[in-house]
């Protein structure tokens, strides 16, 4: 497969578009796209959520042609490259990058939607929602279950022992919103409490966020941001791996200092 035909098939499932609404709209900055191209043919292709000096050398022991990471490979405009740079190394050794970032978040069946569905229950409603199913932030009937619960089937699901739970854990949570990575912020607790969630599921959490959301009432579950986004994008190389397995082979590479 060519670098090129490699992207088109992320594009169908997570079309850069998707980043562009949510940078338009929120005022964000992201570099999601081809960040590094190939003139090899590829057999193989490394999902992982970062570019680093293991996933880089991990693709390249296992063959793989082209690296597609979910956080971007340059976020901030860079100077220079260094030798030991993953990047430099990947170009030296003719190994593609793509990153999918807010456009993988907002996808329809992306890391925010594995984030949701993970925690168990349905899926009701999206926060900043583009239509057809993507957007960004979701909206989770939880049954009634308890915080402690919801917790306790998230280290589960998820892999990790990595969360805090603020709040009574014995409260009855009927619903709660979910955003992962780092976005909780005073416009998604707006939106919890005008959906009458009881909860809200999140990353990066920092103190001018958490306390306000407790003042309303709020639970909270505060999560490491690999852990929100890990399993969606493994998640995310499966359905890949499943769609199109006849034209290239999929192989995910999870860095065990964050799980």
């Amino acid at each position: 497969m060519k670098f090129g035909d490699l992207y088109a098939l992320m594009e169908e499932r997570a079309p850069k578009e998707l980043s562009d609404k949510l940078r338009e709209k929120d005022g964000l900055y992201d570099n999601s796209g081809i960040i590094a191209p190939t003139d090899a043919d590829i057999k193989k292709v490394l999902f992982c959520l970062d570019l680093t000096v293991k996933s880089a050398r991990f693709a390249a022991e296992n063959g793989c042609g082209a690296i597609i990471t979910h956080h971007p490979a340059i976020y901030k405009p860079i100077k220079n490259l260094k030798s030991e740079d993953p990047l430099f190394f990947c170009v030296k050794n003719g190994i593609g990058v793509i990153s999918a970032h807010l456009n993988l978040d907002c996808a329809e069946r992306g890391t925010d939607y594995y984030l949701a569905a993970g925690l168990g229950g349905e899926i009701a409603d999206i926060y900043e929602n583009f239509g057809d199913g993507t957007g960004y932030g979701r909206l989770v009937l939880t049954g009634g279950k308890t915080a402690r619960e919801i917790s306790e089937n998230y280290k589960k699901v998820f892999g990790t022992d990595k969360a805090y739970l603020y709040g009574d854990p014995e409260r009855k949570i009927n619903s709660l919103v979910s955003l992962c990575g780092a976005g909780a912020d005073d416009g998604a607790i707006e939106y919890a409490l005008g959906k009458r969630a009881d909860m809200i599921v999140s990353a990066d959490i920092s103190h001018h966020v958490l306390l306000p959301a407790l003042e309303s009432g709020l639970c909270v579950l505060s999560c490491t941001h690999y852990g929100t986004e890990n399993y969606g994008m493994k998640k995310f190389a499966e359905d890949f791996a499943r769609d199109y397995e006849t034209y290239i082979k999929t192989i995910y590479f999870d860095d065990e200092r964050f799980a």
